[in-house]
C-alpha cells in the first residue's frame, strides 16, 4: 500500500475519474430509457400491424443508435482507468470487482452488441416476431450491462461475500451470490435504471412537444407523447419507491453518508427529515458549536422512520459518528473514529508482522499476527486515515445534490401526470405552455441523474471501498502532471463527442420522422 502520496495526485485522479463517469452518464440514461420506449412502440406495431407505429419506433431507434455508440466509447475509457489510475485498488480487490465487470463484457455487452445489428438492419430481412425479439433482447442486454456494473459499484459501498488473504494481500470472493444479490446492489440497480427511464421518457416527451410547437408531424408526436407520458409516470413512481429502499440501505450501511445528506450533526431519537434548508457557511468544524443549518423546514420524525422504520428510532449525526459512545442496535457501544483508526493501524501492522514472520519461518508468530489481523480487519481502511475529520464527506455538496434529485423526481411525477391528463382530454396539441415546459425539461432529467451520482459517490468519501480502503490508498503512483494532462485531453475529447452527438441528434430531429 502507499504510505505517503502527493495529495494533488489524489485530487487530480479523482477529478479525472469523476469527469469520465459524469460524461459517460450523459449517454447511458438515454440509452436505457429510450431503448424501452422504442421497444414498446414496436410491440404496439407488432400487435396492431399499424405502419405508423413502425415509423415511430424507427425514428426513436435512430436516435437511440447515435447515443448508444458514443456511450460505449466513453464507458470503455472509464473501465481502463481502474488499471491506469487506480492500480492499488485493482490489486487489492480485483478478484472481486473484476468478476461483475467480466460478466458484463462477456454476457451482457455481447448480447446487446449481437442483437443490435438485427434491430437496426433487419426490418425487411427477418420476420416481425424475430425483429421484435431482437429489439427487446438489445435493451435487456443493455439493462443487464448496467446491472453488473452497478453490482460492482454497490460492492464498493457495501463489501460483502469476501475474505482477505494476507498471503497475497488481496481480497477474495467466497460467496458470489452475496456480492450479486446484496440489498445494496439490488436497490441501486432498480433505482438507477428506473431513473434512466425518466430521462428517456422526458426526452421523448420534450422532442415530441417540439414538433407540436413547430406544427409538424402532429400524429407522430401525439403517439409518442401517449407512450412517453404513461411510461414516464410509471418510472417516476417506481423510482420514488426504490429511492426509499436505497435511503434505508444507506442508513444501515453508510450512516455518515446519510448524516451528510441531511446535514445532521447531532443525532437523536425521532429525528425529522429536512425538506428545505440552507447550509451555514460559517460551519467549519464538526464540533465547533455553530448551527449547521441557517433555516430549515422539516417533517417531524420522518428521518427516523425512513432510516429505521420507527418514528422514535435513534439516528446518529456526524458528531455522534466521529465521537462514538452511542448504543448500536445489537446492544454494543459505537466506537469513536479514533478507536477505529487505532484498530485499523493495528490491522495494518499485524499484516506486516505476519508477512515478516512467514518470511522468517516462524509459523507460531505468524498465526498470532493473523489472529490480530482477522480481529481488526473490519477497520483496516481506518489505518490510513490521519485525522477523524477526513471521514466526513462534503456535507454541502451531498446535502444540496440530494435535494435537487428529490425535487426533480417530484417535478417529473407532476409533469407526466399533467401530460397524461392533457393527452387524454385531447388538449396537449394546443397547450403551448405545456409544450414549452416539456421541451425545457429535457435537461432536468440529466441533472437529476447526475445529482444522484454525486450523492452516491461524494457521500461515501473518503472510501473507495467502505471501511476497507480509502481513496488515498487506492491510486497508482503516477506523476500528477501526467494525470493533469490526460484530464484535459479527456475533457476535450468528451466535449467534442458530446457536441458531435448533439449536432447529429438535432439534425435527425429537425429532419423528423418519415411520413
Amino acid at each position: 500500500m502507499i504510505a505517503n502520496i502527493d495529495t494533488s495526485l489524489i485530487d487530480w485522479s479523482r477529478a479525472q475519474f469523476a469527469l469520465t463517469a459524469m460524461y459517460h452518464w450523459l449517454f447511458v440514461p438515454l440509452t436505457l430509457g429510450l431503448g424501452v420506449i422504442q421497444a414498446i412502440m414496436e410491440t404496439i406495431y407488432y400487435r396492431t400491424g399499424n405502419e405508423a407505429w413502425k415509423k415511430t419506433a424507427q425514428f426513436w431507434m435512430k436516435l437511440f443508435g447515435v447515443n448508444f455508440a458514443i456511450g460505449v466509447a466513453t464507458g470503455l475509457i472509464l473501465e481502463f482507468e481502474f488499471g491506469t489510475n487506480w492500480s492499488n485498488y485493482s490489486w487489492f480487490v480485483g478478484d472481486i470487482f473484476g468478476a461483475p465487470l467480466a460478466i458484463e463484457g462477456i454476457v451482457a455487452f455481447f448480447m446487446e452488441s449481437t442483437f443490435i445489428a438485427v434491430m437496426f438492419f433487419g426490418w425487411e430481412k427477418v420476420s416481425k416476431r424475430f425483429h421484435l425479439a431482437s429489439t427487446w433482447l438489445t435493451i435487456i442486454g443493455a439493462s443487464l450491462s448496467a446491472l453488473w456494473i452497478l453490482i460492482a459499484n454497490a460492492w464498493m459501498q457495501y463489501p460483502a461475500g469476501m475474505s482477505f488473504n494476507p498471503d497475497t494481500v488481496r481480497n477474495e470472493m467466497f460467496d458470489f451470490w452475496a456480492v450479486a444479490l446484496s440489498p445494496v446492489a439490488m436497490n441501486k440497480f432498480f433505482h438507477t435504471v428506473l431513473s434512466s427511464w425518466i430521462v428517456g421518457a422526458g426526452f421523448v416527451l420534450g422532442v415530441s412537444c417540439w414538433y407540436l410547437i413547430k406544427s409538424r408531424s402532429r400524429e407522430f408526436a401525439l403517439r409518442s407523447i401517449k407512450v412517453a407520458s404513461i411510461f414516464g409516470l410509471v418510472a417516476s413512481l417506481l423510482t420514488a419507491m426504490t429511492g426509499d429502499g436505497s435511503a434505508y440501505e444507506v442508513a444501515q450501511k453508510q450512516p455518515m453518508k446519510l448524516a451528510a445528506m441531511e446535514g445532521l450533526y447531532e443525532g437523536g431519537n425521532g429525528v425529522g427529515l429536512v425538506g428545505i434548508a440552507l447550509i451555514n457557511p460559517e460551519k467549519t468544524h464538526y464540533n465547533d458549536g455553530v448551527e449547521p443549518l441557517l433555516m430549515k423546514i422539516e417533517i417531524p420524525k420522518m428521518l427516523s422512520m425512513l432510516a429505521e422504520r420507527d418514528l422514535d428510532a435513534y439516528v446518529p449525526g456526524i458528531v455522534n459518528l466521529i465521537e462514538g459512545g452511542y448504543t448500536l442496535k445489537d446492544g454494543t457501544v459505537a466506537l469513536s473514529a479514533k478507536e477505529k483508526i487505532a484498530k485499523g493501524q493495528k490491522a495494518i501492522q499485524a499484516l506486516a508482522n505476519y508477512r515478516q514472520a512467514l518470511k522468517a519461518g516462524d509459523q507460531q508468530a505468524a498465526a498470532l499476527h493473523k489472529a490480530t489481523l482477522d480481529e481488526n480487519f473490519a477497520y483496516f481502511g481506518y489505518g490510513y486515515i490521519k485525522d477523524p475529520t477526513e471521514l466526513i464527506p462534503s456535507v454541502g455538496m451531498t446535502f444540496y445534490a440530494f435535494r435537487i434529485m428529490v425535487m426533480l423526481g417530484g417535478f417529473f411525477i407532476l409533469l407526466f401526470l399533467v401530460a397524461i391528463y392533457l393527452e387524454r382530454k385531447g388538449k396537449i396539441a394546443d397547450c403551448r405552455w405545456m409544450q414549452w415546459v416539456a421541451l425545457l425539461s429535457i435537461p432536468l432529467g440529466y441533472i437529476g441523474g447526475q445529482a444522484g451520482w454525486i450523492v452516491a459517490e461524494v457521500g461515501r468519501q473518503p472510501w473507495a471501498i467502505q471501511d476497507i480502503l480509502p481513496t488515498s490508498a487506492s491510486i497508482s503512483k503516477l506523476d500528477p502532471a501526467s494525470v493533469q494532462t490526460t484530464f484535459f485531453l479527456f475533457l476535450i475529447l468528451f466535449t467534442i463527442l458530446l457536441i458531435a452527438e448533439l449536432r447529429i441528434l438535432v439534425k435527425a430531429i429537425q429532419k423528423g420522422p418519415e411520413e
